[in-house]
């Protein structure tokens, strides 16, 4: 098992300008003394960076980090570089990108730092200092839009001015002396922790036309300044023109000035990944355009709308340089389709040739399912398909538009997993980041790591005392669990303090009660929140017994919360037989009768009725709501569903239930879940790992 020790000297570095961080990539080089008399049998390199790099030795790409985490729970990664090292002068090049503001996946820290060392036989070679060379990428510019609500900068480049860099013979002495950020632990970056999670898998592939799906042909308007607009408008306006790749997957065409060809290439399913190309023969200055996809509508690629919500523009410009080159992002996207375009004009040696490079988590299947239904084994897949493509250094929601790690969604998410694999891994890693990213109140944060206080959804607290429960109970690791234990009882005294007079919880300011598609209400008191609080409490004392010893103090604490609760709840949301989700009777809704059985806020004699009514709501295959009927579970949301069902003894409705709703998807051909029932709302994803839970239920209801 690799472990570290920092070495003192060792510096957090940084661009000759303190202020140089907006969309800023920063290219470092080791310094020129870095040499070895002989080949090394053993090299380690470890390096980390704000908020991420990319890393070269001697010209070879080595990895891309860092794992996402808290600045003051600094991930670290290490690489074996042995191979790439040699006798005499040797290189480490890295790349740092800092967009200069937080997103859903990284937090800015108003520096754009790297810190990194190599150890040669054990014994620290290189360290991150002063000597290190670093300028400002040329061939990025500074005045990207965003790629969406959720993310980081599009990728805007002039290839015409790269040279080279990486390699170890290049001369980087007009560069300047890199400046020192902060020491390796320091109040900016601390808590050096080596990554936990596997790298990444990566693969370039040549898409061939087995993958092609479009090709068109039509002016750009060189007047839309915006690349995603651009390509979004000269799409829809081309004609098909087919193009004829040679047997090697090289394309010839030929364009006047402003004349674009595109072509769009199906991946099979969503992945992890950028849309790359291999240029030879341009005259320089052509433009490619590489956008990335969700979901096809009426036989149209929907190309999103950055004026709608989540502002999605998922395309990166690229203009060429001459001659020979390589067309490659920094950033990893994610998408089903990949659409290029080139703008002319081109000159006539002009040869293109795309492809796709995929980041996949090397999981380890080992606890496969097969029932020999094939409709069941077809869904069984999908799930599995699914958690495959959201699975990064963590759970992610879906890669698309976002690639974030939703704290309430990585519940779901985990129990899926399990069913699958014994990888406890991003089970662990999500509880030990948000236990890490608690506000000072003790409530936990939504997006893991995230600075989004808009979004702190107060039930993902509740979600997460649940995946404590279940992690407990699958693994048995009761030195995890001890470490988080205070975070459990902050967390719950905090919801204690939202308790009224009449015994409900209530909303805190400024933070959401809980986020679903579903129009179920939302008025306060509302049922879905205090009940969800009621199994949270529940669910921490029956994990406080089952962990004994000191722990189990709690559970009598925990249980004298819930019971009058439990009581309250039943007084003021069931009435004339029903479960209400407010006290003026709005809707009533799947997830509060789930999470009513589930509670036993529902008394015995009333599951037989309770479960009926679920049953017949999800088999009821419209899914638009009609007044006086029981408000549809999202897919998210069924997973209560399904324990509901569980606890009553109705499995083989949860198989029904499975069949007939998550088979729709299999039955339209398409390869992982959706994020809800429909998706034509504009950023609506057809890929999202929340929705795969199925697999974890029919395990268990098949096992």
């Amino acid at each position: 098992m690799t472990t570290f020790s920092t070495p003192t000297s060792a510096r957090w570095i940084g661009s000759a300008h303190p202020f140089d961080l907006h969309e800023v990539y920063l290219d470092f080089r080791s310094p020129v003394a870095f040499g070895l008399t002989e080949a090394p049998h053993s090299a380690q390199l470890f390096i980390t960076g704000d908020s991420r790099y990319k890393v070269w030795a001697n010209g070879v790409f080595v990895g891309r980090g860092p794992a996402r985490s808290w600045p003051h729970a600094q991930k670290v990664d290490a690489y074996d570089v042995t191979p790439h090292l040699g006798v005499g002068h040797n290189a480490i090049a890295v790349q740092i990108y800092q967009p200069g503001y937080s997103h859903f996946s990284y937090l800015h820290r108003g520096a754009a730092g790297l810190l990194a060392w190599l150890e040669v036989e054990g014994e620290t070679h290189l360290v991150s200092d002063a000597r290190w060379r670093v300028r400002r990428n040329l061939t990025f510019l500074s005045a990207a839009e965003r790629v969406s609500i959720y993310g980081s900068g599009v990728e805007l480049r002039d290839l015409r001015l790269a040279d080279g860099w990486t390699g170890p013979d290049y001369d980087d002495g007009p560069w300047a002396p890199a400046r020192i950020v902060a020491p390796a632990e320091s109040p900016l970056w601390s808590g050096l922790t080596l990554r936990s999670a596997p790298n990444l898998s990566e693969e370039t592939t040549i898409l061939d036309a087995a993958r092609l799906v479009a090709c068109r042909r039509g002016k750009s308007d060189a007047t839309v300044a915006d690349p995603h607009l651009r390509l979004r408008a000269g799409w829809s306006a081309a004609q098909p023109a087919a193009i004829e790749a040679d047997t090697d997957g090289w394309f010839a065409p030929q364009l006047a000035p402003d004349e674009t060809q595109y072509w769009l290439f199906d991946l099979g399913r969503a992945w992890t990944c950028q849309g790359v190309a291999a240029v030879t023969g341009a005259i320089g200055g052509e433009e490619v355009l590489v956008s990335y996809g969700d979901k096809v509508r009426d036989g149209e690629l929907v190309i999103s709308d950055p004026s709608t919500y989540c502002r999605v523009r998922l395309t990166d410009a690229t203009h060429l340089g001459t001659g020979e080159q390589n067309v490659e992002g920094f950033s990893l996207r994610g998408g089903r389709f990949i659409l290029f375009a080139l703008t002319g004009p081109t000159g006539p040696d002009l040869r293109i040739r795309w492809g796709v490079r995929t980041a996949a988590y090397p999981l380890h299947a080992d606890r496969p399912l097969i029932t020999g239904d094939s409709e069941l084994d077809a869904i069984i897949a999908l799930c599995e398909t699914t958690l495959a493509a959201c699975l990064q250094d963590t759970f992610v929601d879906g890669i698309w538009r976002e690639s974030s790690q939703w704290l309430g969604d990585a519940l779901v998410q985990a129990v899926a997993l399990w069913a699958m694999s014994s990888d406890s891994g991003p089970m662990r890693t999500t509880l030990e980041m948000a236990a890490q990213g608690a506000y000072a109140d003790g409530v936990l944060p939504s997006i893991l790591p995230g600075e989004v206080h808009s979004y702190c959804v107060v039930d993902y607290n509740f979600s997460w005392v649940e995946l404590l429960a279940f992690y407990y109970a699958a693994t048995g690791d009761r030195e995890l669990v001890a470490g988080l234990w205070p975070t459990l009882t902050k967390l719950l005294d905090r919801f204690q303090e939202d308790v009224g007079e009449d015994g409900l919880l209530r909303s805190q300011p400024g933070r959401r009660l809980f986020l679903d598609w579903s129009p179920q209400s939302r008025q306060e008191p509302n049922a879905v929140y205090n009940l969800r609080y009621l199994y949270a409490l529940q669910q921490a004392a029956e994990l406080a017994e089952r962990v004994g010893g000191m722990a189990a103090a709690w559970a009598a604490l925990w249980v004298q919360r819930a019971e009058p609760l439990r009581a309250c709840v039943r007084a003021t949301f069931r009435s004339d037989e029903r479960w209400w989700d407010d006290p003026a009777r709005t809707t009533r809704s799947q997830l509060a009768g789930a999470l009513a059985i589930l509670t036993g806020a529902a008394e015995r004699d009333e599951w037989e009725g309770l479960a009926a009514a679920l049953v017949a709501r999800s088999l009821n295959l419209d899914d638009s709501h009609r007044d006086g009927q029981l408000v549809l579970a999202s897919p998210f949301m069924h997973h209560y569903v399904f324990e509901a069902l569980h606890k009553v003894g109705q499995d083989d409705a949860v198989v029904e239930i499975i069949r007939r709703r998550w088979g729709r998807w299999v039955a339209g051909g398409f390869p992982t879940t959706w994020e809800n029932w429909n998706v034509d709302f504009p950023d609506g994803s057809q890929c999202h790992a929340f929705s795969a839970h199925p697999r974890y239920h029919l395990a268990r209801a098949l096992g």
